[in-house]
């Protein structure tokens, strides 16, 4: 028996691209062994409490949220201390570069292999040196998309051979083509309107999503397309910001603040929108992923990791993240919908070859085999 740990920050008690991940991560790992590779795996978890709909015999989870975080971040370390001395398993999975020191301090004299997932901004910029040695130490580095591992690597003098990417995916039967929803039309008033999507957290630190942006690209877009309004589902401390530019520049009755928005309700939310829309700077994006595979075409920004799902333009378009003329040109292209990317079943298909729970569990299979 092959016996795996694994330790997160926060994997089910928060909604974002770095949770989803590792949902799907342990989701794969858990399928290979119920197909018969002889895993178990032990889930150390920082910040969640145990997962209540997450099951399986093949994976032990053990959470160690508290109001005091010191407190947790010592149960963690003496409960994983424990487990390594007492169990010796054969490999261990960080899943943040903040747990990456510990990792190697408590792996290293046991002489237990260790790697390091990585996806965004959080290593986009030189690192302090214990997470740096942390990195080099690693038996391997994983990364969601080619300008992570490039950006990581450059900027921390890490070798770029050690970096695997082992991008996100999409689950198809969950994100699919349909028809917009009257209910949901209703509700945000956008019936006989073209729609622009936008999912984001709208937190003051991560104004690179482009929410503003977009807005300051509506008065053009109107131009070419009057019956235009953007939707923008997400919560944060930058909203009134954000309200306060669009009435500012006079569109505040074409933008439309949704809030929160439970995951089972996305792909509802995803088909109200003729474009979805997001000149960001990601570590990926799985947006994109679950726009596409709803049939709705794409713009994003053009240096970032969004070029592994958007496939460098072909699926999408990739425009200067801060640009507003040019955001303003990518929509309007879109919204005439001359263009192959704008062809929903060809999306989807497109996205179906590269990008979904198989081929990413494939992907797994062929990195856990010693």
């Amino acid at each position: 028996m092959t016996s795996h740990v694994f330790v997160f920050l926060q994997v089910f008690s928060w909604e974002g691209g770095i949770q989803s991940y590792a949902q799907e991560l342990l989701s794969a790992y858990a399928a290979l062994a119920e197909e018969g590779e002889e895993y178990e795996g032990e889930v150390f978890l920082l910040r969640d409490i145990l997962p209540k709909d997450f099951s399986s015999p093949h994976l032990k989870f053990r959470g160690f949220s508290s109001s005091w975080a010191t407190w947790g971040r010592v149960n963690l370390a003496i409960a994983l201390c424990t487990h390594l001395w007492g169990k010796l398993p054969n490999h261990v999975f960080c899943g943040h570069i903040k747990l990456a020191p510990l990792i190697q301090w408590l792996t290293e004299p046991l002489g237990i292999p260790y790697t390091v997932f990585t996806h965004g901004k959080e290593v986009w910029y030189p690192l302090p040196e214990a997470q740096k040695n942390a990195l080099r130490g690693a038996a391997d580095i994983w990364t969601v998309s080619r300008y992570s591992g490039d950006r990581m690597a450059r900027v921390n003098q890490i070798p770029r051979e050690r970096v695997q990417v082992v991008s996100c995916v999409v689950d198809p039967a969950r994100f699919y083509p349909g028809e917009k929803s009257p209910e949901l039309s209703d509700r945000y008033a956008l019936h006989n309107h073209r729609v622009l999507l936008t999912v984001a957290r709208l937190w003051s630190g991560d104004i690179y999503k482009g929410v503003d942006v977009t807005i300051r690209a509506l008065p053009t877009i109107i131009q070419a397309f009057p019956d235009v309004k953007y939707l923008v589902i997400g919560r944060g401390d930058d909203q009134p910001r954000l309200a306060a530019l669009a009435e500012e520049l006079g569109v505040s009755d074409r933008v439309i603040f949704a809030g929160f928005v439970p995951t089972p309700d996305l792909p509802d939310h995803y088909r109200l929108a003729d474009a979805y829309i997001m000149p960001s700077q990601e570590g990926f994006g799985i947006v994109y992923l679950e726009a596409m595979a709803c049939g709705i075409p794409v713009l994003a920004g053009d240096d970032d990791g969004s070029a592994d799902p958007l496939q460098d333009g072909r699926l999408g378009w990739q425009v200067p993240h801060r640009d507003v003329g040019s955001v303003a040109q990518g929509c309007i292209e879109i919204l005439q919908g001359h263009d192959q990317r704008c062809q929903g079943e060809w999306l989807r298909e497109e996205v179906i070859k590269s990008f979904i729970p198989l081929v990413f569990k494939d992907r797994l299979r062929k990195l856990l085999k010693p």
